[in-house]
């Protein structure tokens, strides 16, 4: 009986020993970056999509001139910056890639980034005759990312930068939990119709030179469980459940004894 109590002490102490154990490789981020040339930065210009919302300014030597090429004469000083009313003020691209833009009409935005756009309708008002030397910018103001699974916030968030980086992207939703999987982060990318779902190894440096360094509008990112938290959701993977179930059986020998 005595053996049977130092084994069951013994094992005991050794799945609790398991269980408090996590692999530094499989918590730690990008640990072969001493390694890894990251040193080029990827900068990239998505193209306009459907229902993307676009904030255009227009400028001129002449300020007067340009007013009526502007959605709202409010736009910059009004709204101090509320960016739902901005948005309620932008240019809605409509499911056949085009945007209603004033006195030009209906203009394409098909395959094109918002620079493009900006050249297109530069070129357009200054060589029509509309402005003298008029400055166009174009900006994305509606950028949404998904972040779900093992994530401390998880949910949609909008960004109005130019560019977010992955780890950027994931610092919004308040990074991994302890039970995020390092090694298994997929990245659904929508692009030209298509839909494409990439695996990013967070743990090594090498996705940093990849097309998904920086986050593009409408990316979902799921973030899924370690094997201890899957193994966790089982009937007896919970290391307390198994305890239970061996104190018991230990119990019933003991009693029977």
């Amino acid at each position: 009986m005595n053996n049977l109590k130092r084994l069951f002490i013994l094992t005991t102490g050794f799945l609790l020993f398991l269980n408090s154990c996590v692999s530094k490789k499989k918590l730690l981020y990008m640990q072969d970056i001493s390694s890894v040339d990251i040193s080029k930065v990827f900068s990239s210009q998505n193209t306009l999509q459907e229902n993307d919302i676009l904030k255009i300014d227009v400028t001129s030597l002449e300020m007067k001139a340009s007013l009526p090429y502007n959605s709202s004469s409010k736009g910059a000083t009004g709204t101090n910056g509320n960016l739902n009313i901005i948005q309620l003020e932008g240019y809605l691209v409509s499911k056949n890639k085009t945007i209603n833009f004033p006195i030009l009409g209906e203009i394409s935005v098909l395959g094109k980034t918002p620079k493009d756009l900006e050249n297109d309708l530069k070129y357009q008002l200054e060589n029509d005759g509309h402005l003298i030397n008029p400055n166009v910018t174009v900006r994305l103001i509606n950028s949404k990312v998904t972040i779900l699974g093992e994530i401390r916030s998880p949910g949609t968030y909008t960004f109005t930068e130019k560019n977010i980086s992955l780890l950027q992207a994931l610092g919004l939703a308040g990074d991994l939990t302890i039970d995020g999987s390092r090694q298994d982060v997929i990245i659904i990318r929508e692009s030209n119709g298509q839909r494409i779902a990439t695996k990013i190894d967070l743990t090594s440096a090498n996705w940093l030179n990849s097309p998904y360094q920086n986050i593009q509008p409408n990316d979902v990112i799921i973030v899924n469980p370690n094997t201890k938290k899957v193994t966790s959701t089982g009937l007896v993977g919970d290391i307390s459940t198994v305890l239970s179930i061996a104190s018991i059986l230990l119990s019933t020998i003991i009693l029977i004894k």
